[in-house]
């Protein structure tokens, strides 16, 4: 396939991020790996999506201090971004209202209609732009400030594109696939519009079954094509992804928390005090 033949994808992840670790960032960087690989898509962007304040979690800092970490993050990445549109929200947005934002918001900054969203595959979407002297589609900031409402997309301006196809996929691990089985856990119509009108990436954890949670959804197994699993050879073991064993390594003191979180991160969490006296 060439390249404007190939699907482009944005991944975008979900979470508390509280705190965002190293396994995190693995996440995004192990699925565009496997994505490439395929020889089917090409991913032009990720994006970090922290959850609003009013989430609920234990434990959950503020969204101040969970943006500016997250930033921290992927300041040494040249594609993926942080974006701040969950937390500035009035209140909790569902996985879905997120993902339909961020396909509202691209049709809005390109003028163009994406391809996930049962709309025809010859309908123009986003592309290379041909003016080289536009702004970067996906490019780091530094940390942000409340935006209006097209700047926090951090798109850069309307450009005219060649005809290719892009989707957005929702970035997740085997836990997230695993709560879809989970009764009444889930909206069942916000299931049917991120399975089957945007599509997951899975990066399996633990060496997850994945086949087996999938046939405990009647939903994942109809939209089952629309689902793709990371399959490498790096063991992800939950540990490395989770914020829980971080804060307690925090906590505790433990000299492994080196291993979870990034140095930026750990900087800016002892200089703030977070997670310090904190349970849960």
């Amino acid at each position: 396939m060439t390249e404007t033949t190939k699907t482009h994808v944005i991944l975008l992840a979900c979470g508390s991020f509280n705190p965002i670790t190293k396994g995190h960032i693995q996440m995004f960087e192990r699925a565009r790996d496997y994505l490439h690989k395929t020889g089917r898509f090409i991913v032009i962007g990720g994006i970090v999506s922290p959850v609003h304040d009013s989430y609920g979690k234990q434990g959950l800092v503020s969204s101040r201090h969970r943006l500016i970490m997250c930033q921290l993050a992927v300041q040494n990445s040249d594609w993926i971004r942080v974006d701040p549109w969950e937390c500035y929200q009035d209140t909790w947005q569902t996985t879905c209202s997120v993902l339909e934002h961020h396909r509202d918001l691209m049709k809005r900054v390109t003028g163009c209609i994406l391809s996930n969203v049962n709309t025809p595959s010859m309908t123009p979407v986003i592309g290379q732009p041909q003016n080289e002297t536009s702004q970067p589609i996906y490019q780091n900031s530094n940390v942000p400030t409340k935006p209006t409402a097209d700047e926090n997309a951090n798109l850069g301006t309307v450009m005219r594109y060649e005809e290719i196809e892009l989707r957005i996929l929702l970035l997740c691990g085997s836990d997230l696939l695993e709560s879809f089985c989970i009764p009444g856990l889930w909206n069942e119509a916000d299931m049917e519009v991120i399975v089957g009108d945007f599509g997951i990436v899975v990066v399996p954890r633990d060496a997850a079954d994945t086949d087996r949670i999938m046939n405990h959804s009647s939903i994942l197994r109809k939209y089952k094509n629309n689902i793709m699993v990371v399959k490498d050879d790096v063991n992800h073991p939950m540990s490395v992804v989770s914020s829980t064993k971080s804060r307690l390594a925090l906590q505790h003191g433990d000299g492994h928390v080196v291993d979870y979180l990034s140095q930026p991160v750990i900087d800016y969490i002892l200089q703030s005090q977070l997670y310090i006296n904190t349970s849960g």
